[in-house]
C-alpha cells in the first residue's frame, strides 16, 4: 500500500507524470471543464472534499513554482484567497476567470472538489526539486 499522503490512484498518477512548467488545475464543483482535459472527479456532495483540502493534500507530494488565481477571488472570496495565501510558498499571478477557464486546456488535469464556493480555482504551474 501507497505510504505517502495522496492515496487516491488517479491524483497519484497525475502528480507522478508532472514535469517542469505543467499544470494542474484544481477547483470548485461548478468549474467548466473543457472535454479534451483530463477530470478527476473527487466531489462526492456540497463542499466534500472542500478545496482547500484537496489542495493541502496535492501539495504534500506536487512542487510548484507559480500558481495562477482568479482576480474576482479578491473581491468575491477573499476568505478563500486568504486561505490559499497561507498555504502556497510560490508567486501568485492573477488573472481574470474568463483567461482561466481558457487556460485548463492546458492543464495535465482539473481536479473537481465539492467546493461550493465562488472562484475557488487554481491552477498549480510544477516545478522542479532539484
Amino acid at each position: 500500500m501507497k505510504k505517502g499522503s495522496v492515496i487516491n490512484t488517479q491524483l497519484a498518477q497525475v502528480i507522478a507524470d508532472m514535469g517542469h512548467f505543467d499544470l494542474l488545475g484544481i477547483g470548485d464543483a461548478g468549474m467548466p471543464v473543457p472535454d479534451d482535459v483530463w477530470k478527476i472527479d473527487l466531489a462526492v456532495s456540497k463542499n466534500l472534499p472542500s478545496f482547500i483540502d484537496v489542495l493541502e493534500n496535492i501539495l504534500t507530494e506536487l512542487q510548484i513554482q507559480k500558481v495562477y488565481l482568479a482576480g474576482e477571488i479578491k473581491s468575491q472570496n477573499p476568505t478563500q484567497l486568504a486561505q490559499i495565501q497561507q498555504r502556497i510558498n510560490a508567486p501568485i499571478v492573477f488573472i481574470p476567470h474568463d483567461q482561466m477557464k481558457k487556460d485548463l486546456s492546458k492543464t495535465k488535469a482539473f481536479i473537481r472538489t465539492g467546493e461550493m464556493t465562488p472562484y475557488s480555482n487554481i491552477l498549480l504551474e510544477s516545478g522542479v526539486t532539484f
